[in-house]
Formats: C-alpha cells, sequence, structure tokens
C-alpha cells in the first residue's frame, strides 16, 4: 500500500511537472494548458488549517522541548476527531494541521468538536499545558495534487485565517464556506469580521459556544 501510494503521489507531480515546463515556453497557449490542468487536479475541498494560540511567545518563555511535547499532545488529542468526522491530514508544518474535508458540514462539526474537547482538557491543567486552537476553513475548487499537496484561493484564506488572523478558540471561516453550512447550521450564528483575507470576499467568526 505504502508503495502503490508513492507512485500515485510521483506519477501526479510527474505530470504537472510537465504541463508547468509546458506553460513556460513563450509559445505556449496558456489558457489551455491552464483548462488541463483544472481536468486534472481540480476537485472542491473543505481546507481547514489550525494553529496554537501563543506559540512562538511560549517557545521564548518555557523552551523548545515543552512545547515539542505541547504539539505532540494537541496531534494526540486533535487527529483522531478529525478522523472521527472524515477528515484528511494532508500534512503538519510546527504546531499547525492541514486538513481536508469533502463535506463542509463535516469539517464545521470537527472545528466545534476539537475546542469542545480541548475545554475540558484545559480545565485541569496548568496556563503553560493548556491548549489553545485557532481555526481557518474555506471551501471551493482547490487543484489537488495526489495526497501531498493543495493550493487554490479558498487554501490561502483559510491558511491566513487560521495561522495569522485567528485567536484562541476561534473558528473563522471565508463567505464560500459560510454559504455552504449556514442552512444546515441555522442556530448558529456567523458573525463578520473586519479582515478579508487575499482570496475570499470577506469573512466571519462562527459563534458556537
Amino acid at each position: 500500500m505504502a508503495y502503490k501510494r508513492k507512485v500515485i503521489i510521483s506519477a501526479s507531480e510527474e505530470r504537472l511537472e510537465k504541463l508547468i515546463e509546458e506553460r513556460l515556453k513563450p509559445e505556449s497557449n496558456k489558457k489551455e494548458i491552464d483548462e488541463k490542468i483544472w481536468d486534472l487536479f481540480g476537485e472542491v475541498w473543505c481546507i481547514m488549517m489550525t494553529d496554537l494560540s501563543g506559540f512562538s511567545r511560549g517557545v521564548e518563555k518555557y523552551g523548545i522541548i515543552h512545547f515539542l511535547q505541547t504539539i505532540y499532545e494537541s496531534q494526540r488529542i486533535l487527529i483522531p476527531i478529525i478522523e472521527d468526522y472524515n477528515g484528511f491530514l494532508l500534512k503538519t508544518e510546527g504546531d499547525s494541521l492541514f486538513v481536508i474535508f469533502r463535506n463542509p458540514v463535516k469539517a464545521l462539526e470537527a472545528s466545534i468538536r476539537m475546542n469542545q474537547v480541548l475545554e475540558e482538557y484545559n480545565k485541569i491543567k496548568s496556563p503553560e499545558e493548556q491548549i489553545l486552537l485557532c481555526i481557518g476553513l474555506g471551501y471551493g475548487n482547490v487543484l489537488k495534487i495526489g495526497d501531498v499537496d493543495i493550493f487554490g484561493a479558498e487554501v490561502n484564506a483559510a491558511s491566513k485565517l487560521g495561522e495569522d488572523t485567528a485567536k484562541a478558540k476561534e473558528i473563522l471561516v471565508t463567505e464560500n464556506f459560510k454559504k455552504a453550512v449556514e442552512n444546515v447550521f441555522p442556530s448558529l450564528k456567523f458573525e463578520k469580521i473586519a479582515f478579508v483575507p487575499p482570496g475570499a470576499s470577506s469573512a466571519y467568526k462562527v459563534i458556537y459556544f
């Protein structure tokens, strides 16, 4: 199975690389190549980007080993929840998780559940041992290259919301994501925020408490 996965990823990356090389040629038909790339790799996904609040500042105060422990503990708690709600963990980068979901409703349910579980976890922890999660969610057309990476405006927006904008316990979503789920969650409120991430028309904070 591991060998098969490697072959699939390699084939996808190799195909994309050839198309990009072709696109770089002065005489290339970029529109035609772009259409081919979207035909091959274009999919609709929900993107979740997470971050741990105050991580960088805490490293200076408590040391990197303490926060390696925090990263390990956060993944131990959160990854099973992601899997329970049918999410795919594409990769981890430091204290961040890069996750995709087919169903945006499941992504929102997972986000709320993750924060609920951490709320209980933190009740018995000292301040320096608490895990405070920030989440950004986007939804729309993306280019998915095998199971290694994903690109698109909603990816960039979710990353900006989750890693740079959201505060502890906040779930921030793009306009596209809000439209995809708001009718399913009539009791939830979406509060518009002033910041608009590049690639999105607007953004909202989910009021889920």
